[in-house]
């Protein structure tokens, strides 16, 4: 697989909803679309493996940790309808990369401008920790991803040390050059990726969690200049301040919600 076009792209979110593989992952994230939180009692979950989330000619990527159970595992997208999500698209929006600042659910109208949303760990995992055995048996999705946006990928902002220790490695797959020793995760990290056809600048960034962002460690001020900085790195237009998203057609990339269908097929869509 070389190269992206949107039925690429496609075809591998299909794929990667079907997985099966993490008997721990399928038990836990089809017993919280069962039981449910009472807020969500009448919602229809997801319950599967959460696709990644954005167009398939992305400029920038953002990588987190892995869906949330009542999050992404109930709707099905990225970041969506979880504080972490509401924290992430709300910076997101502020510097000019989502069509609107919040994101509650499939066909809400939100839209990202050039950049794409993806995790190392495509299910919800029990206490937000997936094992390293599950983030290994997963890698290989993220490897395909990374090489079906490699023509058009320009920057990387990494969500988390979890998500910087699984990003690494599926890179080195990918075909970029990791430096050696491997370079710690720290807010504001930045390293450049090389390989022969072209650069990746990877970003470092606290976890937009519940945990970071109540306590201050992560500030919204801090999320936005590590977006900006890096969305300024793959060549996209960020807002310098509060703003609207570019107009379209002003960075010559596609625009798209990439947004599932909730499918009736097997023992995959949970109820």
């Amino acid at each position: 697989m070389d190269g992206s076009t949107p039925d690429a792209l496609d075809a591998l979110d299909e794929r990667i909803a079907d997985c099966r593989a993490c008997p721990r992952l399928v038990a836990w994230r089809e017993e919280a679309a069962r039981t449910r939180r009472a807020a969500f009692a009448d919602w229809t979950y997801w319950g599967r493996p959460v696709p990644g989330f954005g167009p398939p000619d992305a400029a920038l990527l953002v990588v987190g940790l892995a869906p949330a159970a009542h999050g992404g595992n109930r709707t099905g997208r990225m970041f969506t309808g979880d504080r972490s999500g509401d924290v992430l698209y709300a910076a997101l929006h502020e510097v000019g990369l989502a069509s609107q600042p919040t994101a509650e659910r499939i066909g809400d109208g939100l839209e990202l401008y050039g950049v794409r949303i993806t995790s190392p760990v495509h299910c919800a995992p029990p206490a937000n920790r997936p094992t390293p055995l599950e983030r290994d048996t997963c890698r290989p999705w993220l490897v395909q991803e990374l090489t079906l946006l490699r023509p058009t990928l320009r920057a990387v902002v990494v969500l988390g040390a979890f998500g910087w220790q699984a990003a690494l490695p599926a890179f080195a797959e990918a075909g970029w050059t990791v430096p050696r020793p491997r370079p710690p995760f720290a807010h504001g990290a930045h390293i450049r990726l090389d390989r022969a056809d072209g650069s990746l600048e990877l970003f470092g960034c606290f976890h937009v969690s519940q945990r970071n962002t109540f306590t201050g460690r992560l500030t919204p001020d801090m999320l936005r200049e590590v977006l900006r900085t890096a969305a300024t790195s793959a060549g996209l237009p960020a807002a310098p301040q509060s703003g609207g998203p570019p107009a379209d057609g002003a960075d010559g990339r596609h625009r798209a919600s990439g947004d599932m269908e909730h499918k009736e097929t097997g023992v995959t869509q949970i109820r």
